[in-house]
């Protein structure tokens, strides 16, 4: 589901999110929500997963292609990543309860156009030469952490991919515990430069250099280690299994490169900056910024973004006219956090507009199941995409067979069958105005405080829509919106994406129904709340399902 909300008090503090202002008749447009309430209403968009019994789910990321084509019993296997690697498990155990799936379930949770390997487990994209590049962290061996290697996959529009031969494997004493995360810098020469995190026999986290082995072939097949490496070990002070995932570099003055690694130190999340000249001999700058209290900061991203413009940036933007994100994954709560500030090259440093809403105390990404992110700038289309479970604009080529309802009268308490068959995969653009009148008279719930279920019924919500819910509505999940009063995307098979503020607000789920699959899945509006009635109009489109397979030589 695509959804946007108006502006609130978040915006407020911090100018750079706000919205710019509606017209007071709320004219409706493509992807949005349009609650007719005042600026004292805070509103939260809640996605969650009703499902009766919680089930045991297969670890996230993971990718299950039975090899047989009976209907037996499997129960996915949850293992945590080893403590030896020096990271935490990056599972989400639901609590212990199993449930007897089926070869033909797993099977069908497979998505529909979010991109995965053929099977097994997998865990940032480069555009070279008319294709975009996916590497990513892959075991080739089993569907668990474990014989970190990278596989690569090639697109032209990030929607249809074709899978490439393993790019590098963990075959090197530097490298021998996985292949782990790693960027990509494509020189002004049109050289790139890799750098990654590798695991050592004695598992101390180190960088490595990798490069092309022939920059003339457009699929970047095969590629070359340094044999200087590893060109970067952990500094003073710092734990060996503590640093790693450097960023993509950006150029300074004198021609001189830098980039960040994410560590820790005595649990406050640190951004190391080095420098280099030619990727091979490295210099400790500074630390960027750092916050105490968040822990480990993995897959730390530093790059700017435009305060008058539309388009994305280059890493290397400096000047005015822009501001610097600064994201990091928090290795202790498994989330993705970034705040917005200002990045001084000359002392290296970056400041939070907002101290109050600084790296892994403010905004996340998503709130949902997301973690590990990682963006690129394309510099094909002029956008810096994020690259985690977000769909890009391309995705609307897969659209199939609109169907519209508007003003669709949703009174207190009501369900309504919107008539789709088949609603495992789609695209779904909602509005919903609430009733003014019933605002105004409504006391209003502290939604901040009571968010947990769908089935909580209060004066002003929750209203939006069920997915994947089969016909008795036995089983479904609600993505919906509470609004409270106060002072101070797409459905995929097992996967449930909702847009707020045209993405400033994202939940992102791994469902895993039984019985809402393949024809079977239904989609309903609904409006829970006690007092307000809802005024729904929606837009739903069939998607297509993307072409991911082999490469043909």
């Amino acid at each position: 589901m695509a959804f946007h909300l108006p502006p609130n008090d978040l915006e407020s503090s911090q100018p750079f999110l706000r919205i710019q202002p509606e017209p007071e008749t709320h004219k409706p447009f493509k992807g949005v929500v349009v609650l007719s309430v005042c600026s004292l209403l805070i509103l939260s968009l809640v996605g969650i997963i009703f499902n009766g019994q919680p089930a045991r789910l297969p670890a996230p990321f993971s990718s299950e292609n039975p090899t047989t084509t009976s209907s037996e019993t499997v129960t996915p296997a949850i293992i945590s990543r080893g403590k030896k690697e020096g990271v935490s498990e990056k599972v989400f155990s639901s609590d212990g309860v199993s449930y007897p799936w089926t070869n033909t379930m797993l099977r069908w949770q497979r998505s529909g156009y979010h991109f995965q390997p053929q099977k097994n487990w997998m865990n940032g994209p480069l555009y070279y030469n008319g294709y975009y590049h996916l590497f990513y962290q892959y075991n080739p061996d089993s569907a668990v952490w474990g014989n970190i290697t990278w596989g690569h996959a090639i697109s032209t529009d990030m929607i249809h991919w074709k899978y490439l031969p393993l790019s590098m494997v963990p075959d090197q004493w530097y490298d021998i515990n996985g292949v782990w995360s790693g960027s990509a810098t494509i020189m002004p020469d049109g050289n790139i430069m890799m750098l990654y995190t590798g695991d050592t026999d004695k598992f101390v986290q180190v960088q490595n250099l990798a490069y092309p082995a022939n920059l003339s072939d457009p699929l970047l097949l095969d590629w070359v280690k340094y044999s200087g490496n590893p060109v970067l070990t952990p500094p003073p002070g710092i734990g060996p299994k503590d640093f790693r995932d450097p960023t993509t570099a950006w150029l300074g003055p004198n021609g001189v490169w830098m980039f960040v690694i994410g560590t820790q130190k005595d649990k406050t999340g640190i951004s190391l900056v080095y420098t280099t000249k030619d990727f091979k001999t490295y210099e400790l700058e500074s630390n960027l910024h750092g916050v105490p209290g968040t822990g480990m900061w993995e897959c730390v991203d530093f790059y700017p973004v435009s305060t008058t413009g539309q388009n994305g940036l280059d890493t290397s933007a400096y000047g005015p006219g822009m501001k610097h994100v600064l994201k990091a994954s928090l290795d202790d709560n498994k989330q993705d956090h970034y705040a917005l500030g200002t990045y001084d090259m000359k002392t290296q440093t970056w400041t939070p507009d907002n101290p109050d809403m600084d790296v892994g105390i403010g905004l996340r990404l998503d709130y949902g199941k997301y973690y590990a992110s990682k963006t690129f700038f394309d510099q094909n289309k002029q956008r810096r995409i994020l690259w985690g479970w977000w769909p890009v604009k391309e995705l609307e080529s897969l659209r199939r067979d609109i169907t519209e309802y508007d003003n669709v009268v949703l009174k207190p308490g009501s369900i309504s069958d919107l008539n789709i068959t088949s609603a495992s995969q789609m695209d779904v653009s909602a509005e919903f105005v609430v009733d003014p009148e019933a605002i105004k008279t409504a006391v209003g719930d502290d939604v901040i405080n009571n968010c947990s279920a769908a089935a909580v019924r209060q004066a002003l919500g929750p209203f939006g829509l069920l997915v994947l819910a089969d016909g008795s509505l036995s089983e479904f999940t609600p993505v919906y919106f509470y609004i409270a009063k106060a002072s101070d995307g797409t459905v995929d098979h097992s996967i449930v994406e909702a847009f707020g503020q045209g993405g400033r607000t994202c939940i992102t789920s791994r469902i895993y129904p039984t019985k809402a699959s393949n024809g079977d899945a239904r989609l309903y509006l609904f409006n829970n709340a006690t007092d307000s009635s809802v005024t729904a109009s929606v837009k739903i489109w069939k998607l297509g399902s993307a072409e991911i397979t082999s490469y043909k030589f």
